[in-house]
């Protein structure tokens, strides 16, 4: 697995703003506490600790491959710390949440060893999605439940427009396709079906980005994150430190827009093992 986006401090900012609530709502009334959940590809653990606070006393164990942010996700999800765009306190911790190393094509779990399985903008950075839906389905037990949610990074749509943050999306998308596919969210349902299931629930939802709180947030994030980030390392291979810098140039102009608008277009499903 290649994780484009990296982990500086401009990719985090924005992944420790991921809730259940903004998320993983199409998993949340499936969800009930005492259930058991393995959340793939966790990062800074954000999205489990919350899903540590549903599912009480079930435990809930999150699995990435960057120690680092692990130690991140563990300090959070304790309320021992409140990283700068988190959106719990500290003092608010979870004793149900456990983090571990790991990669999603091999998840070092016994078979059926969980109630549900959920991974959240991780199969577009995969070589192999299809084979880590049928690992995520292994260690799922029989009619438990498999949700993943993905970007479709084609369908992106913005207000007004600046031309610069056409050129980003294509860098970005060809950055992407050097070790996963941008558009997953369209590929889900068929990539599941190639997976082995039979009983997929499809769906979609968006992240939309319009008052000017969060377009200041959302333009902030990508100006930084094409100078700064992994996502910009990368990108030098087809094109200019210069290039990097009109393209932040172009975010941050975005994002002063008063009619600025942004929608993000994910694609879901909830799959029974």
């Amino acid at each position: 697995m290649t994780y484009t986006h990296g982990h500086h401090e401009s990719a985090l900012r924005s992944h420790r703003r991921r809730t259940v609530g903004n998320s993983a709502a199409y998993l949340a009334d499936r969800l009930r506490p005492g259930l058991s959940l393995l959340d793939v590809g966790c990062g800074p653990g954000t999205i489990t600790a919350d899903f540590g606070r549903l599912l009480a006393p079930g435990r809930v164990v999150g699995i990435d491959t960057a120690v680092p942010v692990l130690a991140e996700a563990r300090q959070a999800a304790a309320g021992t710390q409140a990283a700068a765009g988190t959106q719990a306190a500290a003092g608010t911790g979870v004793s149900n949440v456990d983090f571990s190393a790991g990669s999603a094509a091999a998840l070092p779990f016994r078979d059926g060893t969980f109630d549900v399985v959920h991974a959240h903008q991780v199969l577009h950075h995969v070589a192999d999605p299809v084979g880590v839906l049928r690992e995520m389905r292994r260690v799922c037990r029989p009619g438990g439940l498999v949700a993943a949610r993905e970007t479709d990074w084609a369908a992106m749509a913005w207000y007004p427009a600046v031309p610069e943050l056409d050129e980003w999306l294509t860098l970005v998308r060809r950055v992407l396709r050097q070790g996963g596919e941008p558009d997953a969210g369209r590929r889900l349902l068929s990539w599941a079906r190639q997976a082995g299931f039979t009983d997929i629930t499809p769906g979609a939802s968006t992240w939309c980005y319009a008052t000017p709180e969060e377009r200041a947030w959302w333009s902030a994030s990508w100006a930084d994150r094409m100078l700064h980030s992994e996502t910009a390392r990368q990108a030098q291979r087809y094109t200019t430190p210069g290039d990097l810098a009109r393209i932040s140039a172009g975010w941050s102009a975005w994002g002063q827009a008063a009619d600025g608008w942004f929608a993000v277009l994910h694609g879901e499903i909830l799959c029974v093992a």
